[in-house]
């Protein structure tokens, strides 16, 4: 075992208010990314609308979360070989252009192509910034930080797809890409300014480039394969057989390359990490399962409820408090115990149960007992999300952590990507199918927008009652069954989880080896720190909020 020291002692800066303030520009960053995952799936069936393309519309969402998956294996590699500071100011910059070149998309080419720029550089945002919280905080504190992100991840969940709204209704929805420019240059100069880690060891390494190259085409011809399969073309096609057989054979020529790469960007080890393999797998799930509902509930609200975009993302908000409430939670209580294995086998078995009511959704159901579904499946991925990452982070030494936690991020993220694309080509595939069925031919009014594809909900609310209620009928027919489908593997992760080894939380930063134990001598409190006077603060505010957890929790 290597020995293993103080890094907040390392600290240049270690004031309370210096550690604040990098922790603040990592949670504005981290708010970039993740609103930009939800914040058009309510402006979606306006934007399409006016652009003409319910056929590309799951793309918008799909390309942005494929791109940032891609590129977190990437950004952790090289930040773990590198340094993160200079990474993390480049994907800033590079999410700012796709947000540019996106608000100015006059057709839904460009805007895709924005959208996927954007996810170039987002992903480097989630994945260093959770990275970054690594290089300066021990484990076992690290839960109630970890906690506050996955708080931030709530909010965005919320105030995505409330801003994205906000902005459809009222100035346009462009302004969803342009808002970006402003906070990612305040992003930037708080990253050159605060942003101070300790020294990184210069190591001279050969970029795994064919890792990286493997690895994007055998996740790109997944999600095309999810995508287009049954839907663009036949199962049984050319196309899905040739994508499916190019993935098997990337993925083969991936394991081999970095079986012998000297610094491969998913090191194989990885995978011989019980604890690792268990909390990956229940991530892609979630991921699965949470994108797959997140992208389309929006547009179910405002499609069958009435509710415009606005409302449609207040609807949203009881979703929000659940994982807003139990990520903090959750958090404070593994920093306290040190016990963390329960919490998220608990979270599989309530979003389980959070899909199984979804599924029953009907288009004349009450809008309140639709928020208790959404409020009981955000309280089951705040029990989880977060503490997964921690654990990965637990078992590797700080010189692997960015490549771990960007390996298990990866397969979360191919879970996002495979939810949102698999639930999206079902979902408008049902959905072109029974419109076709139900509109009788020729409906003057159906045809007010021109086609199908170009159904908005200002549109769909303007429709005959008639008519009205056949569309609105069809949406509803055509989402809500697909989330039953997901059910058993939210039971499988739940299952699988019950298998993790549950290893004492790190007290102090391990800089050598992958971690073998935990010693007293070796993982000492850290104490008289910047981190702990820190950490005191946070235990101060979830004090002062406690009472609310309280309540929202009775």
């Amino acid at each position: 075992m290597t020995s293993t020291t103080n890094t907040v002692d390392q600290l240049p800066t270690s004031d309370r208010r210096s550690i604040l303030l990098v922790f603040a520009g990592l949670i504005l960053t981290m708010l970039l990314a993740s609103l930009d995952q939800t914040i058009f799936s309510t402006a979606l069936p306006t934007i399409v609308g006016e652009l003409h393309g319910v056929n590309l519309m799951l793309w918008v969402i799909t390309i942005y979360i494929l791109a940032s998956t891609i590129m977190l294996p990437i950004y952790g590699k090289l930040g773990d070989l590198l340094g993160r500071k200079g990474l993390f100011i480049g994907a800033i910059s590079v999410f700012i252009l796709g947000s540019i070149v996106g608000g100015f998309a006059q057709d839904m080419t460009w805007l895709i192509i924005g959208r996927g720029i954007q996810g170039l550089g987002g992903g480097g945002l989630m994945l260093l910034s959770q990275a970054i919280i690594a290089d300066v905080v021990p484990a076992r504190d690290r839960g109630r930080y970890m906690g506050i992100m996955g708080g931030v991840f709530a909010v965005s969940s919320v105030a995505g797809p409330l801003l994205g709204g906000w902005f459809t209704d009222g100035i346009g929805w462009r302004w969803g890409l342009w808002m970006n420019i402003p906070l990612g240059l305040l992003a930037i100069v708080s990253a050159v300014f605060f942003l101070r880690l300790p020294a990184h060891p210069k190591v001279k390494a050969r970029v795994d480039v064919a890792g990286m190259a493997l690895l994007g085409i055998a996740s790109t011809l997944l999600v095309l394969v999810s995508t287009w399969g049954g839907t663009k073309y036949a199962w049984a096609s050319v196309q899905i057989i040739g994508m499916g057989a190019g993935t098997i054979a990337a993925a083969v020529l991936f394991v081999w390359v970095e079986s012998k790469a000297d610094h491969p960007i998913m090191s194989l080890h990885l995978f011989k990490d019980r604890n690792f393999n268990l909390t990956t797998a229940a991530g892609l799930i979630t991921g699965i399962a949470m994108f797959g509902t997140l992208a389309y509930m929006p547009t179910f609200l405002q499609m069958v409820t009435g509710a415009n975009a606005t409302q449609a993302g207040f609807l949203m908000i009881p979703m929000m408090m659940g994982l807003l409430v139990t990520s903090i939670a959750s958090g404070q209580l593994v920093s306290r115990t040190g016990r963390y294995k329960w919490l998220p086998i608990t979270g599989m078995f309530i979003v389980a149960g959070a899909l199984i009511l979804l599924s029953t959704m009907t288009a004349s159901l009450p809008v309140w007992i639709i928020c208790c579904y959404l409020a009981i499946m955000g309280i089951g991925l705040g029990t989880s999300m977060q503490i997964l990452v921690l654990i990965v982070q637990n078992q590797f030494p700080n010189s692997q952590v960015g490549m771990a936690t960007a390996s298990s991020n990866y397969f979360r993220q191919i879970g996002a990507s495979l939810g949102s694309a698999v639930v999206g080509s079902l979902f408008a595939h049902r959905l072109a199918t029974l419109l076709t069925e139900r509109i009788p031919a020729g409906s003057s009014g159906a045809q007010g927008s021109g086609s199908i594809n170009s159904l908005t909900p200002a549109i769909v609310r303007g429709l005959p009652e008639q008519l009205r209620h056949i569309v609105v009928g069809s949406y509803s027919d055509a989402l809500t069954p697909i989330f039953v489908y997901m059910v058993p593997l939210l039971l499988l992760a739940g299952l699988l989880l019950l298998f993790v080894k549950e290893i004492p939380l790190a007290t102090s930063i391990n800089r050598g080896g992958p971690l073998e134990g935990v010693e007293a001598s070796e993982r000492s409190q850290v104490d008289g720190s910047a981190a702990r006077e820190a950490t005191n603060l946070l235990d101060s505010l979830y004090g002062a909020t406690s009472p609310l957890i309280r309540k929202v929790q009775s």
